[in-house]
């Protein structure tokens, strides 16, 4: 038995790592391929139309938390899982996507009238269809990542994202404004669901009544529940913004939050799906769970960081680049929200390791409390527009940050301590890196255009903080493990671990 494990961790450690760089590197393919439709989209159309579908996705995406009822995060954190269970999961899906589809639908009229334009009721109707296509699809996605069959998830992601970009822009061409970002909404789950079929040849069966689905329900039920309370916490700014400022400025706010974001969910969705399989799988190996969660948690802060610095400096620029002249009035707000990308890298890892060890219960407490917290902060910050709730936002979310992990990591494997110590290093490179790039812009980018003045400022940027990250604050050691992990070769200490 004892010599079978060191087998297993280093089996699952080269399925995480291999997992990982793919993931990564799909989601690098995605970030690509939004940033290209950003940079066309926001050429085509206006902020109105942005406005517009942001007034319907700030409600709809509400019912979207509903959408799989967290039975995906249930059947992977799930030690085994049988044919049936997952078949009832499947059906139960299905149930629930149909069910949202109606409520959407039936919701139209409604949202139309709190926002005071009829063009919402269609608008809505069919941006409902949505959760019934990623409702089919579900299940196979979970199988999927139970199996760490993460090449096959991004070949999967990246197609959908290339394929409703095409549909979007297409759209846009031939004049049809806004509904243009409601067909690249709707395309993005129907795409995915089809490949996930293609993919995993798996046809579920009839439902049965099983004592095991009870349990997945209940832990699918508290982590929605608490994604909806952190939904309404991260989101409900854009429906007061769309009520009393209106679609155009709900839609200059919308851009700078959708460039935050970007960064954000795509490492969120990457490094999230493959740490936590890996995480859920060595939830009674405290120690192995320790090493992967911290080694995890460096590599998504360092990929954050520089991101962060040049949104915060260079945002005027970043604005002008890929949105273009008419989007202006979005950089002081790309500004002010920046730290944000830093502080979501620093908590959303700790949800992977509450889920993966069953403390869904604290992350509901934790959201409970946070969520009035925010609300107030956008509230005081209301009446000075877009600039002064994107300014609330940040304020509380610094205040939020320490007390957040203290929280989220008691009683676990991984202390307060661990994560400042692992933060520190990084932070300090990247304000480094920054000092130095916004040297560069001063003494070389004046007198540039705005995209090689970009790229001079990031490009310092960058180098800077990978240099200093490696060779200073020590984190080489780090990436030659990676390194030696993807390439299927033992780290040193697998080696003397294996030779004992």
């Amino acid at each position: 038995m004892a010599a079978s494990t060191p087998s297993k961790v280093k089996d699952l450690k080269q399925k995480t790592i291999r997992g990982g760089f793919v993931r990564l590197s799909a989601q690098g393919a995605n970030f690509a391929v939004g940033i290209g439709s950003l940079m066309v989209m926001a050429r085509l159309l206006g902020p109105a139309d942005y406005g517009l579908v942001g007034m319907v996705t700030a409600v709809t995406g509400i019912l979207g938390l509903f959408r799989d009822f967290g039975l995906s995060a249930a059947a992977v954190q799930r030690p085994s899982l049988t044919n049936d269970e997952a078949s009832t999961l499947f059906w139960i899906n299905i149930l629930l996507g149909a069910g949202l589809t109606a409520l959407g639908v039936a919701m139209a009229p409604a949202i139309a009238a709190f926002y005071h334009d009829s063009r919402l009721v269609a608008v809505t109707a069919v941006m409902a269809t949505g959760f019934l296509f990623n409702a089919a699809g579900v299940q196979h996605g979970a199988h999927l990542q139970r199996q760490m069959r993460f090449t096959t998830l991004g070949i999967i992601y990246t197609a959908s994202a290339i394929a409703s970009t095409i549909a979007g822009i297409g759209a846009a061409l031939v004049g049809f404004g806004y509904w243009a970002l409601v067909a690249t909404n709707v395309a993005n789950p129907l795409v995915i669901t089809i490949g996930c079929w293609i993919a995993t040849s798996w046809i579920p069966q009839l439902p049965r009544r099983l004592s095991g689905v009870r349990s997945m329900i209940r832990f699918g039920g508290t982590l929605t529940l608490n994604g909806f309370v952190a939904y309404i916490a991260y989101n409900f700014e854009k429906v007061l913004l769309g009520r009393f400022w209106g679609p155009v400025a709900i839609g200059i706010y919308g851009r700078a939050y959708r460039l935050i974001n970007i960064p954000t969910s795509n490492l969120n969705q990457a490094a999230g799906e493959v740490t936590f399989s890996a995480l859920s799988r060595l939830q009674d190996q405290p120690a192995q769970l320790r090493s992967y969660f911290l080694k995890a948690y460096s590599l998504v802060l360092a990929l954050t960081l520089p991101v962060t610095v040049a949104f915060a400096l260079f945002s005027g620029d970043v604005i002008l680049v890929v949105l273009g002249p008419k989007w202006n009035a979005a950089a002081p707000i790309l500004r002010l929200l920046a730290p944000t990308i830093l502080i979501f890298a620093v908590i959303n890892p700790l949800g992977w390791l509450m889920y993966s060890v069953g403390l869904v219960k604290r992350s509901l407490k934790i959201a409970l409390v946070f969520a009035p917290l925010i609300i107030g902060g956008y509230v005081i910050g209301l009446p000075h527009g877009p600039k002064g709730v994107a300014l609330a936002y940040s304020v509380v979310m610094m205040l939020w940050v320490l007390p957040h992990i203290a929280w989220c990591v008691y009683g676990t494997a991984v202390s307060f301590w661990d994560i400042l110590r692992t933060s520190a290093r990084p932070l300090a490179c990247a304000m480094a890196a920054g000092a130095f790039a916004l040297g560069a812009r001063l003494a070389y980018g004046q007198s540039l255009p705005p995209l090689p003045r970009l790229a001079l400022e990031t490009g310092a940027l960058l180098a800077v903080f990978s240099v200093m990250l490696l060779f200073v604050a020590g984190q080489k050691t780090l990436y030659l493990e990676l390194l030696r992990g993807l390439k299927g070769r033992p780290s040193v200490e697998e080696e003397s671990l294996v030779s004992a």
